[in-house]
């Protein structure tokens, strides 16, 4: 018996020390990744005077909005950045949400000629670099479609993403077949067993595409910052670089500004946690 005790201790022993290691290693990658949030946030209340210096203290000495008010006042368009990124990612989530979501559901249920060959033209497509694509997509926009600085060009090359199609179609695929015959059956078209039997049981995977999708877009930086030469029309986080300069940087308010670019993802994504949480898991458990 005092060695079965004994046996059982050892297995609590390390079962404790095994937990307590695991609970430390995740606690030091939250606090990795956390830190550059709290970092960006803490030198916004900087004073915007300091030109070109970085506060590397992680507590600061006073706290001061002075750099949000000259954020809003250094340009005339500092209010038009947030209002054009405003516009361009929620087109493009609406659109991506609508447009991918029924392209899904038609490559997984819906019978028509070339639609697996049609489909792995877009499975080659996602492996093309992105970046490979923006030459050729800034000839035919700003040289042929002469549609430099307009909404236009900001939105359409990412009205449809290939992945959001692929993911909507791999989320399609596991709906039971019985259900869609069953509403067939009752004389219900394509578009009616779409909208009142697939969108309402799909509401988790096209949260997650919305949240993916609209941080992508709000995110970007290459295409705007490529598209748009007019100060108007740059998206934050293009209209962000204007506080660097050759010799000198407005550190606090391009933290300020950075700081204001992530409160819409974090206010979408905590909204919509409980379907984006839902989202990881799905296809994970079958049966």
């Amino acid at each position: 018996m005092g060695l079965f005790r004994q046996y059982g201790d050892d297995q609590k022993y390390k079962s404790v020390l095994r937990n307590g290691a695991m609970t430390a290693i995740l606690l030091f990658l939250a606090v990795l990744t956390l830190f550059p949030i709290y970092y960006m946030v803490i030198s916004s209340f900087g004073p915007p005077n300091e030109i070109g210096a970085a506060s590397y203290t992680l507590f600061p000495k006073y706290v001061t909005l002075d750099s949000y008010k000259f954020f809003f006042g250094f340009s005339k368009s500092s209010f038009r950045w947030i209002v054009n990124s405003m516009i361009v990612a929620g087109v493009v989530t609406l659109s991506n949400v609508v447009f991918a979501g029924m392209a899904g559901y038609a490559f997984a249920k819906v019978r028509f000629p070339g639609s697996k060959i049609l489909f792995f033209l877009l499975l080659f497509a996602m492996m093309v670099p992105y970046q490979v694509t923006q030459v050729p997509l800034y000839i035919l926009v700003a040289n042929v479609l002469k549609l430099t600085d307009t909404y236009t060009a900001l939105i359409v090359p990412s009205l449809v993403t290939f992945y959001n199609v692929f993911m909507a179609k791999q989320f399609f695929s596991s709906l039971p077949t019985s259900i869609l015959e069953a509403a067939r059956t009752e004389g219900c078209n394509q578009f009616q067993i779409l909208i009142k039997i697939v969108i309402p049981i799909s509401k988790t995977i096209l949260s997650v595409m919305a949240i993916m999708t609209f941080m992508g877009s709000w995110n970007t930086f290459f295409w705007p910052f490529l598209i748009c030469n007019n100060e108007q029309m740059q998206t934050i986080q293009v209209g962000l670089k204007n506080f660097s300069f050759a010799n000198t940087t407005y550190f606090s308010p391009m933290m300020a500004g950075a700081t204001i670019s992530a409160l819409p993802m974090f206010i979408l994504f905590f909204t919509l946690q409980k379907y984006f949480l839902e989202g990881v898991t799905v296809g994970a458990v079958k049966g």
